[in-house]
């Protein structure tokens, strides 16, 4: 099976994320008609120190990368509503929380006054279960427990993943991961 059609595979839905061989960078990147892309690592980070994460907008996939490049992951994904919302470029984990409280930045309640100025922890929160804090003010990469989300163009400018998909993330990423949004 080819790295390709393993993250494919792993796009199915919740618990489909699986561990496969390293893309091997001398081999010519593959597309799918939906244009789900396996860029390598190199692409885009110098090294792999503390781990990375691409999150593809595009793709809607987020891949994890170990700093001893013995693990690699791909995850299904919810990226932001329109390109507005989506911030790209290099930024970092600066904090990890498990069962995160939620507030609606000024914008969402600038957008959305009807929503609560404060969630937290639990079921309803839209953060989900883990919440991976970046260097930008107000971007997370989350769980998320409306699973409606995923594979969409559904959040405020966060990426979500499925929670028992962030568990995982948030076990192997660090504070301190490197971390881009292209």
């Amino acid at each position: 099976m080819t790295a390709a059609t393993a993250a494919l595979s792993a796009l199915a839905g919740p618990g489909a994320a699986q561990t496969f061989p390293l893309p091997d960078p001398q081999e010519p990147v593959r597309r799918n008609i939906s244009a789900f892309r396996t860029p390598a690592w190199q692409d885009h980070f110098e090294t792999l120190k503390n781990g990375v994460i691409l999150c593809d907008i595009n793709s809607r996939a987020v891949q994890f990368w170990s700093e001893d490049e013995a693990t690699y992951k791909v995850y299904p994904s919810s990226v932001p509503m329109s390109e507005e919302l989506t911030k790209r470029g290099y930024t970092r984990i600066i904090r990890k929380v498990e069962g995160p409280s939620w507030r609606p930045t000024p914008s969402m309640k600038k957008r959305n006054p009807e929503w609560p100025d404060y969630v937290g922890p639990g079921p309803d929160n839209p953060l989900g279960t883990h919440a991976l804090y970046l260097s930008w003010q107000y971007y997370r990469v989350h769980g998320t427990g409306d699973t409606r989300k995923i594979g969409r163009q559904s959040s405020n400018g966060c990426i979500g993943l499925y929670n028992e998909h962030i568990a995982e993330l948030f076990n192997l990423a660090k504070v301190g991961t490197q971390v881009k949004i292209f």
